[in-house]
């Protein structure tokens, strides 16, 4: 099989990419100025993309796989022309996702995407915010904008802008409010459709997204292990949240149990004191690599 090339997403994601790499059993490295990182697997090359490029690469070709977001797959035009492999969410900062919206200034009349009607926006997403308000029978101007998007809106440059958040925080602290959320994304691992007819190349990006997303599983996750009186066992058993049974081990030459089973991370904090009260002892908790 000659080598599958991989893109990586240039820019915020990076370092959570390599990272996510890493725990899934691949260790890519990348020096300054370097866009082509090293990796320790004979099998594969990879290239550093930007996001908003990786679609129409993976789509001719001239990547077989690659990381991005699902708005950038949406602002390419490219959905028909590549395979979604699998969803990847490794990155965000809370518990929301990552969302585009419509923003204005807080003391602006505009009240609804229709009050757009004859403005002027500023976004990165020209292309969807374009056909978003084409569907709704609403003509504005659309111009692309270079960055620092926000401070246009701000400045009174544009009347609203189309931009990306998760909490919503620095739109508020920058005196701006959210109108209408107009698209939620993600990161998704996508293909290339003939190199997904390549046996070989097929059965490696399998590989890749499996471990992937066995690492992502992991990491919310822990396994408990502890020992447990056989006659407190059923007791400690009604507490254990659990993905399947726990599994329980006669103790050599003894009374006891030893039990181990799989958690939520977030039960942890919790569960423990409820455990000992029950007649556990000797609680272990493990950080996992990989839940498949």
């Amino acid at each position: 099989m000659s080598q599958l090339k991989l893109g990586i997403p240039k820019g915020s994601l990076e370092k959570s990419t390599f990272d996510l790499f890493k725990q899934a059993g691949w260790s890519i490295a990348t020096r300054s100025r370097n866009y082509f990182p090293s990796v320790n697997d004979p099998d594969l090359s990879c290239s550093l993309i930007r996001p908003q490029e990786m679609g129409p690469y993976v789509a001719d070709g001239t990547l077989d796989l690659g990381l991005t977001g699902l708005d950038w797959i949406i602002e390419r035009g490219v959905e028909d022309d590549i395979v979604r492999i699998c969803d990847l969410v490794y990155s965000k900062s809370s518990d929301k996702p990552s969302r585009w919206v419509l923003v204005v200034r807080e003391d602006s009349p505009i009240q609804s995407v229709e009050d757009l009607q004859g403005k002027k926006i500023a976004t990165e997403l020209v292309g969807f915010t374009k056909r978003y308000l084409q569907e709704r029978n609403i003509e504005a101007q659309v111009e692309f904008s270079w960055g620092v998007t926000e401070a246009k809106v701000v400045e009174g440059l544009v009347d609203a802008v189309v931009e990306l958040t998760e909490t919503g925080s620095t739109i508020k602290a920058h005196g701006l409010r959210i109108v209408a959320d107009l698209m939620f994304t993600h990161t998704l691992l996508i293909a290339n459709k003939k190199a997904m007819e390549d046996p070989k190349k097929r059965e490696k990006i399998e590989q890749i997204s499996l471990l992937l997303t066995a690492a992502l599983s992991a990491r919310d996750k822990v396994a408990l292990k502890m020992n447990v009186p056989a006659n407190k066992l059923d007791e400690v058993i009604d507490i254990l949240p659990s993905m399947h049974a726990p599994t329980v081990n006669h103790m050599y030459n003894s009374d006891w149990l030893a039990l181990e089973t799989v958690i939520e991370r977030g039960l942890v904090r919790d569960l423990i004191p409820r455990l000992l009260e029950a007649g556990a002892q000797g609680i272990l908790e493990h950080s996992l690599q990989k839940v498949v």
